[in-house]
């Protein structure tokens, strides 16, 4: 711990000290990426052109250091930037809650990078620019789960999409790249401004940001300033469900998935959604408590209409369409979004423990969908249109990418040997249960059949013969085989193994989520 003296107290007794005490170890998951994220925009100033892949690596470094960083924190909770000594002004806190968080995001960013390694290479794409955004997009998301205060909620918010808004339209020339980025750019600000406005409303009817004194100052204001506080607290979660993707602020997805370069569209799908859900928990559960008869039926109707709009557009995905397969995945992740706001409309029901089965369920989902993303670059080295028809006969080709691809898909349906994600569907269909929202846990149980009938599809199209190969048993496919990178290799087969592990011992997954999770 050192001592940074930001203002001098004035003369009066009364003044609180302003003097912050900043600790180092803490902020550093969120200080590394950022540091790197300079490191290689100065670098590249410098580095000749054939050099400039060494970028990619020294960002893969700088998100491992980071994730590193993590393991010294597992001891006890830390605050930071503290005003005084009261515990509820602290703007920065690393607790349990944070560092899974943490985990998951910077984990997540790590084989983004390994996925774009590549990518970058292959499309040409300005590599220093690409590593800048991509380090200080994630810098922003490891941020967002220690904020205890909206101002730095918002601005790690902001720090986490601005980026993501560049890195969408990367691929130069590129019409729909340049499209998706330009709507996803629009879309977002205006949910942000309208997320700014109902702080602002929130602030001026409690006179703080701190989440700890903002729920306090909730539950006795003034009867005139009621109206205000509820105001504010209705459009500062549209922020917050727009990154969510939820109905009805979910049409920027599909457009931008496909637009975006593939490692983002992975990025965007885990790390992205990480970052709503984590805002989404911190404003109601901590912050907004008094007011859950208001968020607790809003969430809970978005849960039911967005894991049914996801799931219904899903199905309708032709195999054969341009582009069906990020589509899928894109529709795919909005209806896991309606999954994952479950245990969040329960906690304004029962209790705040709920919010471990939305941790789980996002652990158990960042492995199994950027894995799939993994296979889906694999593939699109040869077959870029990013067709589900592709798929066909994969396992002649790639018996171990296919066998990956066809576990993720199970788990994502909740299907064994997926068993993570039936685990996973489990727990937070009994989080609605126990919180007596037992008609969301019906449309939850009929989107889940629903569900399997798009992800048994691809994963039998996976083992389907390839076309030109039927009739003509011994046949050669027409298919030329092409080495896979390693980096790319190395982000299936760790994403794989993962699921594999959690498979054989789901219980550690919620263990590991909701341990002292939000503690007295």
């Amino acid at each position: 711990m050192t001592a940074l003296t930001v203002l001098a107290a004035g003369p009066s007794a009364q003044t609180p000290s302003l003097v912050q005490s900043v600790d180092w170890l803490a902020i550093a998951p969120v200080v590394v990426p950022a540091a790197v994220a300079v490191a290689v925009l100065i670098a590249d100033l410098f580095l000749p052109e054939r050099r400039k892949p060494l970028l990619g690596w020294l960002s893969v470094a700088g998100l491992a250091a980071a994730t590193a960083t993590l393991l010294p924190l597992r001891a006890g909770d830390r605050s930071t930037f503290c005003l005084g000594s009261d515990p509820a002004a602290c703007s920065y806190t690393a607790d349990h809650f944070t560092l899974v968080l943490q985990f998951l995001v910077l984990a997540g960013a790590l084989v983004t990078a390994l996925l774009s390694v590549t990518a970058v290479r292959d499309a040409r794409m300005p590599a220093g620019e690409y590593w800048f955004l991509l380090l200080s997009s994630a810098a922003g998301a490891a941020l967002l789960p220690a904020s205890r205060d909206l101002a730095t909620l918002i601005v790690a918010l902001e720090v986490a999409s601005l980026p993501a808004f560049a890195l969408v339209g990367m691929r130069r020339g590129d019409r729909l790249s340049s499209e998706a980025a330009l709507k996803f750019f629009l879309s977002s600000v205006t949910a942000t401004a309208v997320s700014l406005m109902g702080i602002s409303f929130v602030y001026g009817a409690t006179g703080t940001l701190h989440l700890t004194q903002v729920a306090d100052r909730l539950e006795s204001v003034p009867g005139q300033l009621d109206t205000v506080a509820m105001v504010g607290v209705a459009l500062t979660l549209v922020g917050f469900a727009f990154k969510t993707a939820a109905v009805p602020f979910h049409f920027w997805v599909p457009d931008t998935y496909i637009g975006a370069p593939l490692p983002i569209a992975g990025y965007l799908s885990v790390i992205g959604k990480a970052v709503g859900f984590t805002g989404l928990i911190l404003v109601t559960v901590i912050a907004f408590p008094a007011y859950s008869d208001i968020w607790g039926p809003a969430l809970a109707v978005l849960a039911a209409l967005t894991m049914t709009v996801g799931n219904a557009a899903a199905l309708r995905q032709s195999a054969d369409r341009p582009n069906s397969a990020v589509r899928l995945l894109a529709w795919s992740s909005v209806g896991q979004a309606g999954y994952l706001l479950v245990p969040i409309a329960a906690a304004a029901y029962s209790d705040r423990d709920q919010i471990g089965s939305t941790i789980a369920y996002a652990l158990m989902y960042a492995v199994v969908n950027l894995g799939a993303f993994a296979v889906a670059a694999l593939v699109a080295r040869t077959k870029p249109l990013h067709r589900i028809s592709d798929y066909r006969g994969l396992y002649a080709e790639r018996p171990l990418a296919a066998l990956s691809m066809a576990f993720f898909l199970l788990c994502l349906a909740g299907l064994p040997p997926g068993i993570i994600g039936l685990f996973a569907k489990v727990v937070v269909f009994q989080s609605a249960v126990e919180a007596g929202l037992g008609w969301l846990a019906v449309i939850m149980a009929v989107n889940v059949v629903v569900a399997l009938y798009y992800y048994l599809r691809w994963t039998a199209t996976l083992f389907r013969a390839p076309e030109g190969a039927e009739g003509a048993e011994g046949t050669q496919t027409a298919t030329t085989r092409t080495k896979a990178p390693w980096p790319v290799t190395a982000a299936i087969a760790v994403t794989a193994v993962t699921a594999l592990v959690l498979s054989g011992a789901p219980q550690l997954v919620l263990r590991f989520a909701s341990s002292s999770l939000f503690p007295q």
